[in-house]
């Protein structure tokens, strides 16, 4: 049985063990930054397959940095301590594991200065968040996408998600799976843990960073592959609601939702309806490169091999 671990106060601990004060800052205040990051059960080589821990802990950096949060571990240091943590564990799994940088005084009081920073990591199980496999339903959600100007959208700050959560809840309450927010002009800006990719005459439309977009690590790479391996135009702008609805295909691309096609918008179908064949492609291919299926692409993947279970 697997048993989660965790990088706590300096220590690799049990998952059970790592408690913080009620009076924590992050807790209080959401001052706190992230990064998720997938580990990927490969059965046939008893692998986990960390997928591109360089440009999360290049993330994690970013968002430190706006926030005012030092993270006092270099980069090799963490990916060391990441794969301790999911090697303890021997979580035989698809994983999720979270580094997570924190103001960690134990006071009160509205600022990010003259405060201690923490750092913390953890891993646990995290199977399919979206079907991926059948595709979705979405609805454009009520809440709009927070603005650069009060909270910064290209960090992922712990504070920031309340914003997701608000989308998420309204859109499953609603009957859909989930939701895709505006920003203030009006303009498609993100899912509530997903960036957005659309579909139109074979080529592939994204919003702009500036429409208060998470820069996001697995959209990127499947950009990269539709341009690299299909030979297809992406294009970055303003996306209007309406093109959604009008649109050949639609997909999602997160660290936790993977590629997962989205079949209709606002009760409206989307294409024929079906998932689309640049949308199929793409989302077999991210999925045979995350479990170290694809030689070609190894060097996005960290292997963290775990010892085969003796039979009882």
């Amino acid at each position: 049985m697997s048993t989660p671990y965790a990088y706590f106060k300096k220590q690799v601990i049990p998952l059970s063990e790592a408690k913080i004060g009620v009076m924590t800052h992050a807790f209080n205040y959401g001052t706190g930054v992230f990064e998720g990051i997938r580990g990927n059960w490969n059965e046939e080589t008893q692998t986990i397959y960390l997928f591109k821990i360089p440009e999360h802990l290049k993330r994690l950096r970013m968002s430190a940095h706006i926030c005012r949060i030092e993270i006092a571990e270099t980069d090799e240091e963490l990916t060391s301590l990441i794969m301790q943590v999911v090697a303890r564990s021997e979580i035989r799994e698809d994983q999720y594991i979270r580094p997570l940088a924190y103001k960690s005084s134990e006071v009160l009081g509205v600022r990010v200065h003259n405060l201690e920073d923490d750092l913390l990591i953890f891993v646990a199980p995290f199977g399919p968040y979206l079907d991926s496999d059948a595709g979705i339903h979405v609805q454009t959600s009520s809440w709009r996408r927070v603005e650069d100007v009060s909270i910064p959208a290209r960090a992922k700050t712990t504070g920031n998600y309340m914003n997701s959560a608000l989308a998420k809840t309204e859109a499953m309450l609603n009957g859909f799976d989930e939701a895709i927010m505006l920003n203030n002009d009006g303009h498609i800006s993100e899912g509530s843990g997903e960036n957005i990719v659309v579909i139109r005459d074979g080529k592939l439309y994204t919003p702009a960073e500036s429409d208060n977009v998470l820069e996001g690590i697995t959209l990127e790479t499947v950009l990269d592959l539709a341009k690299r391996e299909m030979g297809l135009e992406v294009v970055s702008r303003s996306i209007d609601r309406s093109e959604l609805y009008v649109a050949d295909e639609v997909f999602m691309t997160g660290t936790a939702a993977h590629v997962t096609p989205i079949l209709e918008v606002d009760r409206r179908v989307v294409g024929t309806g079906e998932i689309g064949p640049i949308t199929k492609q793409l989302a077999q291919r991210y999925f045979n490169i995350i479990s170290g299926r694809v030689p070609e692409y190894m060097h996005w993947c960290t292997p963290v091999p775990l010892a085969v279970p003796v039979k009882a």
